[in-house]
């Protein structure tokens, strides 16, 4: 009984190490993280632009007319 399971541990475990999809899926979430690192610094520079402009444009429509 132990000796089937084990055989059959053995066979699942050389069905993984030979199958291609789990190096799609890895290549996949590396290619995933990189994108999030790249919209992540995208949005924390451009997000420091935006902020300025908003000020200035909350600036403009406060100040009194002339």
């Amino acid at each position: 009984m132990f000796r089937i399971f084990l055989m059959k541990l053995f066979v699942q475990l050389q069905l993984f190490v030979h199958r291609k999809d789990g190096a799609t899926a890895i290549e996949y979430a590396i290619l995933v993280a990189v994108i999030a690192l790249v919209v992540m610094v995208a949005a924390q520079t451009l997000g420091t632009d935006i902020a300025a402009l908003l000020d200035r444009v909350g600036d403009a429509i406060a100040a009194p007319a002339a």
